[in-house]
């Protein structure tokens, strides 16, 4: 009698393989393993995670990428007090090929937010500090890293934080760029409650109907955004697409959140302490938001506009780039995103960074040279 031909002894082998128990390893730490993939190994490249001292306080600051040549790319987040650094993994390591990526978690925000004592945070957090803090935050990036200028790239309530920094320092910065652009609060927020109204009723949505309805005004006489009513305007423009396109939650984004190489479970429960603390005290200076007398910046402007964006919406945007007066101006439409086109469409993020920004630091001779071929 023969014994087993060799075939069959590698598929038993095989099946009993399969049939170990998942448990019988230990499970993989998937922070960890993101975090020794995105590590930046190149000889001339930078990686640093590091709190700095900005306005008297500590702040938390990441700087990355793969040539210290390349242009400095500084994020500022949106919110307020939601920190881009623990999605960062997710989009950000392209970024890091043509610039050096600076993310900061801003005043009240993330890991700043854990650096301080919020009652002494407390007394000074407003737009106009973190203005000032940008301002600090870029004049440490050029000192250190030895650079001219900047380039600075703000996201929702980023952008009034951004537009500002270029206002007060122009000759500071390579371009200023806006993703998901704030120009008049009061306005826009008009906008996305006609908008999410209608869609309620197009869908025949009671529930939705009878939420808003309630919330009417919105915004107030005044212009003030209660923070309950904005609370159910955002709840049914998230479920209807106005964040995020084509997706009725967020869930997606925040559980990425969860497994981020740059953030611990701490980290991850200070996002939602940051906010909680920093959101009612933000929140004036976010309703009162009103770029329309800005009409001249001396920087080149780039804009990034969601076609579905029912956060902060473009129409007011287009509205004061038809008459703002700038060295180059340029509005990019993003067609299959809301207001999270980073994570919408990352790869033609990249291209407009790559093809729209980035040469105009290569007009002073600020980057690597790219190298084609051997």
């Amino acid at each position: 009698m023969r014994g087993p031909s060799l075939k069959s002894v590698a598929i038993a082998v095989a099946i009993a393989t399969l049939a170990v128990p998942a448990l019988a390893s230990p499970p993989p730490d998937t922070r960890a393993i993101l975090g020794t993939v995105g590590k930046v190994v190149s000889a001339n490249g930078i990686d640093e995670a590091k709190a700095v001292e900005i306005g008297g306080i500590q702040q938390w600051v990441t700087v990355r990428g793969k040539d210290r040549r390349n242009p400095i790319l500084l994020v500022i987040h949106g919110g307020p007090a939601a920190p881009e650094l623990p999605t960062r993994y997710l989009f950000e390591a392209p970024w890091t090929d043509y610039f050096t990526v600076v993310e900061w978690d801003q005043r009240g925000s993330g890991k700043t937010y854990l650096l301080n004592d919020p009652a002494k945070i407390a007394p000074t957090l407003s737009a106009d500090r973190i203005v000032r803090d940008a301002e600090e935050l870029v004049g440490y990036l050029r000192a250190t890293y030895g650079k001219q200028k900047v380039f600075a790239i703000g996201h929702s309530w980023g952008t009034i934080i951004g537009l500002n920094l270029a206002a007060r320092r122009p000759d500071w910065l390579y371009a200023y760029i806006g993703a998901g652009q704030i120009i008049d609060t009061v306005a826009a927020e008009k906008v996305n409650y006609a908008w999410v109204l209608d869609q309620a009723k197009r869908r025949g949505d009671a529930q939705a109907v009878r939420e808003l309805q309630s919330i009417a005004p919105y915004p107030e006489k005044d212009g003030s955004l209660p923070i309950d009513k904005l609370g159910t305007e955002r709840k049914w423009s998230v479920k209807f697409g106005g964040l995020t396109f084509g997706r009725d939650n967020y869930d997606y984004w925040e559980n990425a959140e969860k497994i981020s190489p740059d953030y611990s479970d701490a980290d991850f429960k200070a996002i939602d302490q940051g906010s909680g603390f920093s959101l009612p005290k933000l929140l004036p200076d976010l309703a009162g938001a009103n770029f329309t007398g800005l009409t001249k910046l001396d920087c080149p402007v780039i804009i990034f506009a969601g076609r579905h964006d029912y956060t902060t919406p473009s129409e007011p945007v287009q509205a004061w780039f038809r008459k703002l007066s700038a060295p180059s101006k340029r509005f990019v439409w993003f067609e299959n995103s809301a207001h999270m086109m980073y994570g919408e469409e990352p790869g033609r993020v990249l291209v407009h960074l790559v093809q729209d920004a980035r040469p105009l630091a290569a007009a002073v001779g600020d980057v690597a040279p790219e190298v084609d071929g051997p």
